[in-house]
């Protein structure tokens, strides 16, 4: 099976944290070592559309692939410059959210035959659901990357004080979306410190998210809700409103609360853990379950049924298996 993908989102030396997750995603893909799978890369930067499908209509015009997979609405239509027996699409939230977004990515939806969605709720807002047949196809957490670090090194590492009140906001300040003004209450009620991520490299972001006493998302919405899964991974304590797949993520983890947002009752839940400067949760194993590695099994999976490959089955699909299908 030969395939190419084509992002827009993919970390660069001026913005190191842009697609980290879609980078993610085509290693876990190599590191499944299919010897049917054949991967290549078309990556751009964000706008530019015209002349990425210029560009790869000049590399690849003499080629033909058995997939080529966009991820990012606008993208989609670059990436049927390139001859596939299936055109693969994921959305990742922008590209139905934002009014011009959702109309250009709208228009392509027709010529795509396998639409994915980074998670449920985000699949519901896909034009045509329930009609159109939307699967659920994230990029997941890199596990092996992100896990439980000594909280003192770390913070020594980081240049921290080792005996701080630390909450960590693990997004860009300037994305409006993500609510570091809620954030930033909280932490002043809590007398805390509140950290951010930026455009930290994606390299040192397990050492802030093990740094910090607790992780902050007060969100308003999320097409996935990886920076969740990253603190599950670190089993650092949590608090979250209730996008994305934060419910299904932290439901019943002690020390992982999803909840709408109060100022008030989040700053009364993460005075546990500010209190507490070596609590940890036990939540790796969810996060196991949300792994690039299950969402990269997962991908390869729904292109093989696309191409009715006889490999495909119920269980390669994760269909019915609570192990591999976390939202149900």
């Amino acid at each position: 099976m030969r395939v190419l993908i084509v992002t827009n989102m993919w970390p660069s030396a001026e913005r190191p944290e842009l697609g980290s997750f879609v980078r993610d995603q085509l290693e876990a893909l190599r590191a499944l070592e299919d010897p049917q799978l054949e991967l290549e890369c078309f990556a751009f930067a964000p706008g530019g559309y015209g002349t990425a499908a210029r560009d790869l209509r000049r590399e690849y015009r003499k080629q033909r692939f058995d997939v080529v997979h966009a991820h990012f609405g606008l993208t989609a239509w670059p990436s049927l410059v390139a001859s596939a027996e299936v055109h693969g699409l994921t959305l990742h939230g922008t590209d139905l959210r934002h009014r011009r977004s959702r109309l250009i990515t709208q228009a392509a939806l027709p010529f795509i035959d396998l639409v994915g969605a980074a998670s449920p709720e985000l699949a519901r807002e896909v034009p045509g659901y329930p009609r159109r047949a939307v699967e659920i196809l994230p990029c997941g957490v890199a596990t092996d990357r992100f896990r439980r670090l000594d909280r003192q090194r770390t913070r020594s590492e980081l240049g921290l004080q080792t005996d701080g009140r630390y909450l960590l906001f693990p997004a860009d300040p300037a994305r409006a979306g993500k609510r570091f003004d809620r954030a930033q209450a909280i932490a002043e009620r809590c007398s805390a410190e509140l950290l951010m991520l930026g455009s930290i490299e994606p390299q040192q972001v397990p050492l802030w998210i093990n740094a910090a006493n607790a992780v902050v998302v007060p969100s308003e919405r999320e097409g996935f809700g990886l920076a969740v899964l990253e603190a599950l991974a670190c089993e650092v304590p949590l608090v979250c409103a209730p996008t994305g797949i934060h419910e299904a993520a932290t439901r019943g983890i002690d020390g992982a609360d999803c909840l709408d947002y109060s100022e008030q009752a989040w700053s009364e839940l993460l005075e546990a853990s500010l209190a507490d400067p070596e609590r940890r949760i036990i939540s790796r194993e969810r996060a196991e379950r949300f792994s690039a590695k299950q969402m990269a099994e997962r991908l390869l999976a729904s292109w093989r049924a696309q191409l009715g490959s006889p490999l495909d089955s119920a269980a390669a699909r994760n269909e019915g298996n609570a192990e591999t299908t976390p939202w149900d």
